[in-house]
């Protein structure tokens, strides 16, 4: 299989090729760049892909995007958020349409945001749509796959929660202070978590690769947990004390809007879809996963 993969330097993305790889698939990766590699080609989001990239290969998995909670969100962070998924998505989509031999697969990247908040409501694919800011981006960065979709290519939107793994993501910022016995819940710690591990983020991003599935799917492992408890199993998982937390306030004046939409939204999503067409998560309890992530701790 001949797979195009944008965003294949982020945590997700390098994850994916890797697997995809190692079971001796071809894998190109578009870069912003001058290519360096010859697997490498270039693209520019928002303006144009070179048709080798889409043409002829099996299967395109576009996970491109400006990080959405790496930085405090100014005005001028959100229309950088804005412009990159949901201008990068629309080139993606047309260039795929516009392909003479498309791909059977336009894999795009979304995320839970589209929920907002759904307090203890568990949200399945069916769920409303959420207000706020990442709802709103959610809303319209699907949408730019429409192109795709209208040249009869299928389209799935994996929307992923938080992602776990040690070198990247969440946990592997927070694992350093959390090694010190200096980990703490967010908050009243009573808002929920909807999470995956990186193993079976990849490994559902292949099952939909291979699976007639289309439309939105959650991509989140099927028992959320409440922040508090999130807190104390990372705790327990390193043999370190978890018992501080971080002010609501505190969390406001460092990420701006950004902690009313991340840290402290309650979001319990559940994997709906994923499961009925089969899916078997590797990690879907939280001790778990935590153990098979930190294993060499």
């Amino acid at each position: 299989m001949k797979v195009t993969v944008s965003g294949a330097s982020g945590l997700i993305g390098a994850a994916l090729a890797r697997s995809l790889r190692a079971d001796g698939h071809e894998v190109r990766r578009l870069v912003r760049r001058e290519p360096s590699a010859p697997d490498e080609v270039r693209w520019t989001p928002g303006e144009h892909v070179d048709p080798a990239a889409v043409d002829g290969v099996d299967a395109v998995v576009h996970l491109a995007g400006a990080g959405i909670g790496d930085r405090p969100w100014t005005s001028a962070r959100k229309r950088e958020i804005y412009a990159s998924r949901v201008s990068g998505t629309r080139t993606i989509a047309e260039a795929v349409a516009r392909a003479a031999a498309p791909p059977r697969v336009l894999v795009s990247g979304s995320a839970i945001g589209y929920y907002g908040a759904t307090g203890d409501r568990a949200a399945d694919e069916g769920a409303p749509r959420g207000t706020g800011f990442l709802a709103d981006l959610v809303a319209d960065w699907e949408d730019a796959a429409a192109p795709a979709a209208g040249a009869g290519v299928r389209v799935v939107l994996p929307r992923t929660g938080i992602v776990l793994d040690r070198s990247g993501g969440l946990l592997g910022k927070v694992l350093p202070l959390f090694r010190l016995g200096l980990g703490a819940r967010l908050g009243d710690g009573r808002q929920w978590t909807s999470w995956i591990t990186l193993a079976d983020e990849v490994a559902a991003l292949r099952f939909l690769l291979d699976n007639d599935v289309s439309g939105p799917v959650n991509l989140t492992a099927p028992h959320p947990v409440r922040n508090a408890d999130y807190t104390r199993e990372v705790g327990r998982a390193l043999g370190r004390p978890a018992k501080l937390a971080v002010p609501a306030f505190v969390l406001r004046a460092a990420l701006r809007d950004f902690a009313d939409e991340g840290p402290l939204i309650s979001q319990k999503v559940v994997p709906a879809r994923l499961e009925e067409a089969g899916f078997a998560f590797a990690h879907p309890e939280l001790p778990d996963a935590l153990r098979a992530v930190l294993r060499r701790d």
